[in-house]
C-alpha cells in the first residue's frame, strides 16, 4: 500500500504562519508522501513562499508541489519555487520524481495546467493570436504533462497539475468559468500515459471525486473541497480508496 496525502490551495500568507503545522507533524504517522496542488500562496510573493517553506518544510515525509495562478501573480515564480526547494520541497514543472516506498517505486509528475474548457465546449487555437496563444500555451503544458508520466520508472504514476484536467470535479462551480478552471489536453495526457491516479486543486466549490474518459481516477483536493489540512489515500494495484 501507498499512502498519499495531498492538499491545494491552502493561500498561506503572514497571517496564517503555523496554522497547518501541528496536523502536518502527524503526517509521518498517517502517509508516505504529500503532494501541494498550487496556489500554495495568496498573491505569489517570495514572503508568502517563506511561510509555505516554513509550514510544510522539513516534514516527516517527502513533500512534492505545483504551483498555482495565485503562485504566479506577483510574475515571482522562479523566486517562489527556489524558497520551497531550499526548504527541501521538491517543486515539478513539466517533470518529475520517482521515490522508493517500502518495495515499490511511487512517480509523481507534474506541471500547473491551464484553462481552455473540456471536450465540445473548448477554446481553439483559431483567430487572434491572444486565443492561440492561450490553448496552445495549455497543448504545451498538457504534452510536458505526459511526456514526464511517460518517463517515470516507477511502478505507480501519479499526475499532480493545479488546474483540472476533468469537469466532473467542477460541479459546483459556476459552469460560466469552466474553461478557466481546466483542460481536457491534461486528461488525454493522463490517460495516453497510463497514470494510476491524478491529483489537482483550484476549484474551490467543486467536488472530489471524479474520472477520465481512460478510466484514471482524479481527486480535487482544494483545501475548500476536503477541508482539512490534507487527505490521505490509500493506493493498492487494482483499488484506490480514501483513507479516513
Amino acid at each position: 500500500m501507498i499512502r498519499i496525502a495531498a492538499v491545494g490551495d491552502v493561500h498561506l500568507a503572514p497571517d496564517a504562519s503555523g496554522h497547518l503545522r501541528p496536523a502536518l507533524e502527524e503526517l509521518g504517522d498517517c502517509a508516505d508522501v504529500l503532494l501541494l496542488a498550487g496556489d500554495l500562496t495568496k498573491h505569489g510573493t517570495v514572503e508568502e513562499a517563506e511561510v509555505v517553506a516554513r509550514e510544510f518544510g522539513g516534514l516527516a515525509v517527502p513533500v512534492i508541489a505545483v504551483l498555482g495562478n495565485h503562485d504566479h501573480h506577483s510574475d515571482q515564480g522562479e523566486e517562489l519555487s527556489t524558497v520551497l526547494r531550499e526548504a527541501g520541497i521538491t517543486v515539478l514543472e513539466g517533470n518529475g520524481v520517482v521515490l522508493d516506498v517500502g518495495d515499490r517505486r511511487l512517480g509523481v509528475a507534474g506541471v500547473k495546467g491551464f484553462g481552455g474548457g473540456f471536450a465540445g465546449k473548448c477554446a481553439s487555437a483559431f483567430g487572434e493570436r491572444e486565443m492561440k496563444a492561450f490553448v496552445n500555451h495549455t497543448a504545451e503544458v498538457s504534452a510536458q504533462l505526459g511526456k514526464a508520466l511517460e518517463e517515470l520508472d516507477a511502478d505507480v504514476r501519479v499526475a499532480l497539475t493545479h488546474y483540472s484536467p476533468v469537469k466532473e470535479t467542477l460541479r459546483g462551480e459556476p459552469l460560466e468559468i469552466y474553461p478557466f478552471l481546466g483542460s481536457y489536453l491534461l486528461a488525454e495526457a493522463i490517460d495516453n500515459a497510463r497514470a494510476d491516479i491524478a491529483f489537482h486543486g483550484h476549484a474551490h466549490a467543486g467536488t472530489e471525486h471524479g474520472m477520465t474518459a481512460g478510466g484514471v481516477r482524479v481527486r480535487n483536493v482544494a483545501q475548500p473541497v476536503i477541508r482539512s489540512a490534507f487527505k490521505v489515500y490509500s493506493l493498492e494495484p487494482a483499488e484506490l480508496e480514501a483513507a479516513s
